[in-house]
């Protein structure tokens, strides 16, 4: 007998082709069909997005429109439930209307009796105190509550939810993997889905290309804008300026969200227009739209710089060894679950600690790994951990 589709409402920031959130709605899909196959409830998943037409062409799921209330209604009446996550949705650092948005969605759901789930969510900074009893009041009346680590169930602990269960989970983004990989998630996104946002591949590798056609050592940067007068991004050229010094180096930059991170990526590009002369290379990614594209280019770095999280997450679940560059206590709590420190902070950026890093670990990329691949792994291994509560709660529930 086969089971009824249940429809589950995915909530997050998702259709604006920021490499990292798509990534974690791929990761979510994979996850939540896979472990719904293991217990026998049929999910059918329905995205909010900014562009329901390209998430759906994307990822073969329906989605609607998520700023038409109209149809977000229509959405969550019809269905099971409600998944809110992941990533940073419940912060006011990008401004104060972000979590009334996300909490009011949950809410919405709520008032329908549908069952809410919060998945794998990093939760903070919240500086306006006043969304503290709006949090607690809303995550009172979760199924199911996850967050991706300890610093944001002491955050909730402190907002008054101390007697609710919350669970410290990795990142979704730990556990994807690529197609070809054997009992690869990632195999749930089938070939002609993949063929449809990689079509233009063989163009986007080697766009801005500069420099000699030898093989060089690759150094993968994602970088984004932050401080007003560039000071972090300048020192990350001249860091890496100074490690091309030693030696000809390949520096691929990966923008994880369009266009704001291509255009940090081309700032620091311009300062590094000289090294082409002394033999090393350059080159940006701008059309790896698709988490799966991303991923690959990231699994061909020796060595990755990254102010974005999900590029350092990307690299984690890839074993590349990273360097990253705190702006945010999210990259800080990351580095921390897989024991290792930031090079910097974003005010204070040494650009000849930029460069001693970067060079260390090309000589000692492996011992890199070995150090780290029991983290790793353990954390490839849980990060499905979310999806199987939900398929659990939908199966005993149905």
């Amino acid at each position: 007998m086969v089971a009824t589709p249940q429809t589950i409402v995915i909530s997050g920031y998702y259709g604006f082709q920021n490499s990292g959130d798509e990534a974690v709605l791929q990761s979510i899909l994979n996850a939540l069909q896979k472990q719904s196959a293991a217990t026998g409830v049929s999910i059918e998943p329905l995205v909010l997005s900014i562009d329901p037409e390209w998430t759906t062409a994307n990822y073969g799921v329906k989605s609607v429109h998520r700023m038409k209330l109209q149809e977000v209604r229509k959405a969550i009446s019809e269905s099971s439930g409600l998944i809110s996550g992941g990533g940073s949705l419940l912060q006011d650092v990008t401004g104060s209307k972000t979590i009334p948005y996300y909490l009011g969605i949950i809410k919405l759901a709520q008032w329908m009796g549908k069952p809410t789930f919060i998945y794998a969510q990093g939760i903070g900074p919240v500086n306006r105190k006043l969304f503290h009893p709006l949090i607690k009041s809303v995550f009172r009346k979760c199924a199911y509550i996850s967050v991706r680590d300890e610093q944001s169930r002491q955050l909730l602990h402190t907002m008054g939810l101390g007697g609710k269960t919350v669970e410290v989970v990795p990142d979704p983004v730990m556990a994807l993997s690529l197609p070809e990989e054997p009992d690869s998630q990632a195999t749930i996104v089938t070939a002609a889905k993949f063929a449809h946002t990689a079509k233009r591949a063989s163009a986007y590798t080697e766009d801005a290309y500069v420099g000699s056609d030898i093989s060089l050592p690759v150094v993968g940067i994602s970088v984004r804008y932050w401080e007003g007068n560039r000071a972090e991004l300048n020192a990350i050229a001249s860091g890496l300026l100074k490690a091309a010094e030693k030696t000809p180096l390949h520096f691929k930059f990966l923008p994880f969200h369009h266009p704001s991170d291509n255009e940090a990526s081309r700032y620091v590009m311009d300062q590094l227009k000289d090294v082409a002369l002394q033999g090393s290379k350059i080159s940006i990614c701008e059309d790896a739209l698709h988490p799966l594209q991303m991923l690959r280019e990231v699994e061909g770095c020796d060595v990755l710089i990254g102010m974005r999280l999900h590029s350092l997450i990307y690299a984690a679940g890839r074993r590349v060894p990273l360097i990253g560059i705190s702006y945010d206590p999210k990259i800080d709590h990351f580095l921390d679950r897989i024991n290792c420190k930031p090079v910097g902070a974003t005010v204070s950026l040494d650009s000849e600690k930029v460069a001693a890093q970067v060079l260390e670990l090309l000589k000692n990329g492996s011992d890199w790994r070995l150090e780290r691949e029991s983290l790793i792994a353990s954390l490839v291994s849980d990060a499905e951990s979310p999806a199987r509560h939900i398929a659990e709660y939908l199966h005993r529930e149905g």
